[in-house]
């Protein structure tokens, strides 16, 4: 077969389960709770061919409008050309995940709320710099001493021919 042009042409290794994780899925996996809303992960899992997500999809995030009693449906973006569809696909819960992607964010949300409780307890006003994020700057200046510690030069080592 020389150019195949199947529905899962290309997932050998895609779909592939890692090593020592083959055999019985647990059943943590059937006991998440799934709502309207959530933000999942897709990510496909080979040892359920039901309710499989097309290759496109895996690795791809979504959000969830649809609950089925085994499956969810999920909403991902996909950039057609020049523009971008909203997908509505329906997977099996095997093969969705909960995100992390909006963690960070809802922490920092909850520690600004903080902030903001306690400063309108001491009447003290925030400044807009203590509530952003600020990003990591340059590392400071500094001397580096060359006491015990010599410079070294690195010179090529000459090619020998061995005959």
């Amino acid at each position: 077969m020389t150019n195949p042009k199947g529905y899962r042409r290309g997932t050998r290794y895609l779909f592939a389960r890692p090593f020592r994780k083959h055999g019985v899925i647990p059943l943590s996996t059937y006991m998440k709770v799934y709502k309207r809303g959530d933000i999942v992960d897709i990510k496909g899992n080979g040892a359920i061919q039901k309710g499989l997500p097309h290759k496109f999809y895996h690795g791809k995030t979504g959000r969830i409008f649809n609950v089925t009693p085994h499956a969810v449906g999920v909403i991902v973006n996909k950039q057609v050309r020049n523009r971008i569809l909203q997908k509505r696909i329906n997977v099996r819960i095997e093969h969705v995940k909960h995100s992390n992607s909006r963690l960070d964010f809802l922490n920092r949300v909850k520690k600004i709320e903080l902030l903001k409780k306690e400063a309108k307890e001491k009447n003290i006003k925030l400044d807009e710099s203590q509530l952003k994020r600020k990003p990591i700057g340059p590392r400071p200046a500094h001397f580096v001493s060359t006491k015990n510690n010599e410079p070294q030069t690195v010179n090529p080592i000459p090619y020998e021919f061995i005959a």
